[in-house]
């Protein structure tokens, strides 16, 4: 019955047309009272959940994506993309994804990813004579890449959501192997229809030219070298990184590319302060959240409930897939992690899962969920830079959909490509 109150109250809110932050803390105060908890407990919880330190590597890494995509590292990593694969059949396709991969690891939202990279090459691709659906699926599709990439925030949230026992640098470095997987998976179903449909080609680059480009691009793209750099050489932590890379960014954007004037800084502060108060909200209310199951002991019955099914983790992870596919179509990434990770922790420890590992398995998941309906926030910023609806999008999406769903198989069952390289931080 107690579960109930808390899963039920929650829903009926959320139903009602309440925000999901407001309704996590609303419905973990419905259940304290219902169980005759000081609310002064849930209170304490609350404040304590939005202190730690970890946490300011959020509104670091927001403000750094920030600046670069207003400072004009965007369309610079656009054309270094150019000068790699802007010449192949069907090139403009493979310069979004790979410039969704570099500005990836600068601006760790897949909705950044697409907000900047999109209004660039969604018109590019239109003009060139790509279709405007094909055009806008590459691009809502590739910058998922940010959310495995470092310095992806909701690794971050994650970590937070675990109990803080999860390294935050390790799930940084867990996500650079799947998420470039990703990308090169992608580029390879763009290829093949590329071919199919005989779509262009693009423009070879000149030699003085593309020495031009990588070194107007290299001040950006030393950015994932101070974040992915200091955090592997153990120089910075995470937190450290996003502070540095915030400063650095500020510099180069305001004083290299000088692209973004003075006076536009008031309005980029207050966007990203915006952002940044939303998911903040959102953390302190989860974690009254997380102690009414906590009290309530739903990790236990989840536990008992997943091994009543099968005692076969493969099974379990199957099941998750599946599980984790369909709640990320209704709800958005960030509150599906801090509602969905303190219940399953204790579940894939008893099935001997690496957390690390299956951060990247749910990071995945409901990264899809953000390019499906109907919710799917990637996908709403495609169509609006598209001028497409989301029917069209969805109708022809179905073959990106078959490339990252075996992208997920393969990081769900194949656990060595999140955990080789944080196994070599730890050695």
């Amino acid at each position: 019955m107690d579960s109930l109150v808390l899963i039920g109250s929650f829903a009926v809110i959320c139903a009602i047309g309440v925000p999901v932050a407001y309704a996590l803390g609303l419905s973990a105060i419905v259940t304290l009272l219902w169980i005759g908890v000081p609310l002064e407990a849930a209170m304490i919880r609350l404040s304590s959940g939005v202190s730690g330190f970890s946490l300011l590597a959020i509104p670091f890494f927001v403000l750094t994506g920030a600046l670069m995509a207003e400072g004009g590292a965007a369309r610079r990593l656009i054309n270094l993309a150019q000068v790699f694969v802007g010449f192949i059949r069907g090139g403009l396709t493979l310069v979004t994804v790979l410039a969704s991969t570099f500005f990836g690891c600068i601006s760790g939202s897949s909705v950044a990813d697409t907000a900047s990279i999109g209004s660039v090459m969604i018109p590019q691709m239109i003009k060139a004579g790509y279709p405007r659906i094909f055009a806008v699926n590459v691009t809502i599709c590739s910058s998922l890449q940010a959310i495995l990439l470092p310095p992806s925030h909701n690794s971050v949230i994650y970590s937070i959501a675990a109990g803080g026992s999860i390294s935050i640098a390790h799930l940084f470095l867990a996500g650079i192997f799947p998420g470039v997987l990703l990308g090169v998976a992608i580029m390879a179903l763009c290829l093949l229809l590329s071919h199919r449909n005989g779509y262009p080609k693009g423009e070879p680059v000149s030699l003085r030219q593309a020495l031009f480009i990588a070194l107007d691009s290299l001040w950006g793209l030393f950015t994932v070298v101070i974040i992915i750099g200091g955090i592997l050489s153990g120089i910075f932590t995470a937190t450290e990184a996003g502070s540095v890379a915030c400063l650095y960014a500020f510099f180069i954007t305001m004083f290299v590319y000088r692209e973004c004037k003075w006076r536009d800084l008031p309005r980029l502060v207050a966007r990203v302060t915006r952002t940044v108060g939303m998911v903040m909200i959102m953390i302190g209310f989860s974690v009254a959240f997380a102690y009414a199951m906590a009290l309530i002991q739903l990790p236990a019955k989840a536990t008992e409930f997943f091994l009543s099914i099968s005692d076969n983790k493969y099974v379990f992870l199957l099941l998750i897939n599946i599980l984790l596919l369909v709640l990320g179509t209704f709800m958005d990434l960030a509150p599906m992690l801090l509602i969905c990770t303190p219940i399953l922790m204790p579940v894939i420890l008893k099935f001997g899962i690496d957390p690390v590992h299956f951060g990247m398995v749910m990071l995945l998941n409901l990264g899809i969920g953000l390019v499906t309906p109907p919710v799917g926030p990637t996908m709403v910023v495609g169509c609006a830079i598209g001028r497409v609806t989301m029917e069209q999008i969805t109708r022809h999406i179905w073959p990106f959909y078959l490339v990252m769903f075996v992208v997920l198989v393969l990081v769900t069952y194949v656990p060595g490509l999140s955990l080789w390289l944080p196994s070599l931080m730890k050695g």
